[in-house]
């Protein structure tokens, strides 16, 4: 035994984390699976085919798949060289928007582009990973110093300035930032700064809640209807309650072992388009606590493998990288579960491979093609 790890250590044979790609295909067949669960009543309703959403996101996922391994083979260093140019095309994505997007549900977010849609919000997340990460690694330990952080923070400023004034899409610009925020935190010795900055969004958080019930709503338009909803779903069920209080009933009429697949009620047209943000509570409602158990907990694990990947990479910029992708993941499965549970005011935000949304799982899979670039670069003598 001592001489196979003398061997192990010494040998020069790449690292490959096959538990990493077993549990993210569990999560995307799993999400798939309840994708047309829940999908199938809107697809034959309004398209005339139950498997009309499956098809697509399927189609997206293929396509998601062959382009995470063709950035897995590349060198992760790449996109050292390439970050300006992914920044400036999100820009450039964003700004589009303007006079070619397309208004769906009220919100112009989309791009589409021969039948199919793009969503940009999605690209910025991608670069503002690859972007920063490179930044980061330059600005070393003056990070360290307000200056440091504002330098580092300075590129996010307008993705996320552009995401919420062109599109309204306030839970992807949260998103980014709080991308930014963790890559800082990370590369970072110095935690106090983060300490104020947090403390200082919490009463900026408290005041505007505060502003908003103590003048119930009057002038804060449908951000502040919103807050009020999370705070008493009941008293604006018919309004911005509604979509919440079904989430919330879908949670309760699961239970423990849920009523089985395909047999939600709530996703007969009681919860608006379901396949979406509030996927999670169809999935609660069919599969009860345990199922809502074990789609966390494989996330939970699939998080754990990022961090042996980012602990074992082999520079500061690799160990970003997947920080990066990591942070983008983690922030999403949480903020969507705390909106569908009413932890938190409802934003739309997808769970991650399992909600519908083509370019959001074609990224995803591109940011997961990312951290098997830099698992790629790991020898097994590295890894601890």
């Amino acid at each position: 035994m001592a001489n196979r790890f003398t061997i192990l250590k010494n040998s020069k044979i790449r690292y490959f984390d096959t538990l990493l790609l077993l549990i993210l295909m569990l999560i995307i067949i799993f999400g798939l699976v309840m994708l047309y669960s829940v999908s199938s009543y809107d697809g034959s309703v309004n398209y005339g085919d139950s498997a009309y959403y499956l098809k697509r996101q399927l189609g997206a996922t293929v396509f998601g798949l062959i382009l995470m391994g063709i950035v897995a083979f590349l060198p992760y260093h790449l996109w050292e060289k390439l970050r300006v140019f992914v920044y400036l095309f999100a820009v450039l994505m964003l700004l589009l928007i303007i006079p070619f997007g397309t208004r769906v549900n009220g919100a112009k977010r989309w791009i589409y582009i021969g039948g199919v849609s793009i969503q940009p919000a999605e690209i910025a997340k991608f670069a503002i990973v690859v972007l920063l990460a490179q930044l980061l690694v330059r600005l070393g330990s003056k990070i360290n110093s307000w200056k440091g952080l504002l330098v580092a923070v300075a590129p996010s400023v307008p993705l996320i300035g552009m995401i919420y004034i062109i599109t309204g899409n306030l839970s992807s610009a949260i998103i980014v930032a709080a991308i930014t925020f963790v890559l800082c935190f990370v590369a970072s010795s110095d935690y106090k700064k983060f300490l104020i900055v947090i403390l200082a969004l919490i009463a900026i958080a408290a005041l505007y809640i505060f502003i908003v019930v103590k003048n119930n709503e009057g002038g804060m338009g449908f951000r502040g209807e919103r807050i009020l909803a999370w705070l008493d779903p009941d008293a604006y069920a018919s309004g911005k309650g509604y979509q919440t209080l079904q989430a919330l009933y879908a949670i309760g009429s699961g239970g423990f072992m849920g009523k089985g697949i395909g047999e939600s009620m709530q996703k007969l047209g009681y919860i608006p388009e379901a396949q979406n943000d509030m996927i999670f509570a169809i999935i609660c409602e069919e599969i009860g606590f345990i199922g809502a158990v074990c789609i966390i907990v494989m996330f939970l694990l699939l998080i754990w493998r990022f961090v042996i990947i980012a602990t074992n990479a082999p520079d500061l910029y690799g160990a970003l990288l997947v920080v990066g992708v990591m942070s983008h993941i983690a922030i999403q499965v949480i903020l969507n579960i705390a909106v569908v549970t009413n932890t938190i005011p409802n934003t739309g935000i997808s769970l991650p491979f399992i909600s519908y949304g083509g370019s959001s799982v074609v990224i995803l899979l591109i940011e997961i093609g990312l951290v098997l670039s830099v698992q790629r670069s790991i020898k097994y003598r590295d890894v601890v």
